[in-house]
């Protein structure tokens, strides 16, 4: 008998352990848009875009960094915007959340976006998209099923993909494994 209390008093200290250790800053979001045109980011130099401003094409949002083993997509993103720029409208969003692999200053993260990879889609300052209270709205949006209608999901690494449909509708989702030339993403821009 007294192994079962001391098993109990195990179980129950650990919940508290694990929800002590383990428990993620929620984020409220009762106060967000529920429609992807509402929202605007910080451009890389320092301009607010509003996404209003894509109406009528389609958006692939990607969260960047310049030094995660699937930089090399840069390359990829960019033949996706050159062939496809009619159609759809890629927006790359540094972001240091995934083993500080975009340690660079914005000024930093365009020069390399450039020079070594000849972007010129648009790309944004460097944003929180991982599910904390420092998640910028637009990735919370991107992440809550309930502001979105379609997806949990936020980024699990560098290079994971959203695609907005031309009514600013979330219609898929793809993570960093997923090429941006993969056929799925061509089709749905087709």
């Amino acid at each position: 008998m007294k192994i079962i209390y001391i098993l109990a008093l195990l179980i129950i200290i650990s919940s508290f352990s694990y929800s002590f250790f383990f428990k993620k800053d929620s984020i409220d979001i009762s106060n967000l848009s529920k429609s992807f045109y509402d929202y605007s980011a910080e451009s890389i130099s320092g301009e607010t875009i509003n996404m209003s401003d894509y109406k009528g094409k389609k958006v692939l949002i990607v969260n960047v960094a310049s030094k995660c083993g699937y930089t090399y997509q840069y390359e990829q993103l960019q033949d996706l915007y050159s062939k496809y720029s009619d159609k759809i409208v890629v927006l790359g969003f540094p972001s240091n959340d995934f083993l500080f692999q975009e340690p660079g200053n914005n000024q930093s993260i365009q020069k390399f976006c450039t020079t070594k990879f000849g972007v010129t889609f648009p790309m944004f300052g460097k944003t929180v998209v991982k599910k904390n209270k420092n998640q910028h709205p637009l990735y919370s949006w991107l992440s809550h099923i309930d502001l979105n209608n379609r997806y949990d999901d936020a980024p699990s690494w560098n290079f994971c993909k959203y695609l907005i449909d031309e009514k600013g509708e979330l219609i898929d989702y793809f993570n960093s494994k997923v090429s941006p030339l993969d056929d799925k993403i061509i089709k749905l821009i087709q």
